[in-house]
């Protein structure tokens, strides 16, 4: 599951944040991003985020989905799909719909799946009976 993705280039990459950069401020992108470097201050794009195993980000993430192998030091909102692989660190929340996690990541924080908190509130009456 995770292999495939690790060879597979963003799509619609619009930055590349190299392993020498290191970035501070508020980051707001449309397209892909791709994080090899470190970044402080917020980071919010429309696209996919991809972080490379060396990159460190103390920072709030907001993103339509994002792969994960480097370290995050911030709360992750995450659209669509996170995929979280063994050298990845996350401490801070994450809100996430769909979560995966291989053997050997590392999450201090609370998860929530937006989906099930989107389903609960669709069907209120919903009986407990089975």
């Amino acid at each position: 599951m995770f292999k495939s993705e690790k060879n597979k280039p963003p799509q619609n990459v619009e930055t590349i944040i190299g392993p020498s950069v290191k970035l501070e401020g508020d980051f707001a992108g449309e397209g892909d991003i791709v994080i090899e470097g470190i970044v402080l201050g917020n980071l919010k794009t429309k696209g996919h985020l991809q972080v490379g195993h060396e990159a460190k980000i103390t920072a709030d993430v907001e993103a339509q989905s994002a792969y994960v192998a480097g370290e995050i030091s911030g709360n992750l909102n995450i659209k669509d799909n996170l995929e979280l692989t063994a050298t990845a660190r996350i401490n801070g929340d994450i809100k996430v719909v769909s979560l995966s996690v291989e053997k050997g990541a590392q999450i201090n924080g609370k998860v929530c799946m937006n989906e099930q908190a989107t389903l609960t509130k669709k069907s209120p009456n919903v009986s407990k009976e089975n």
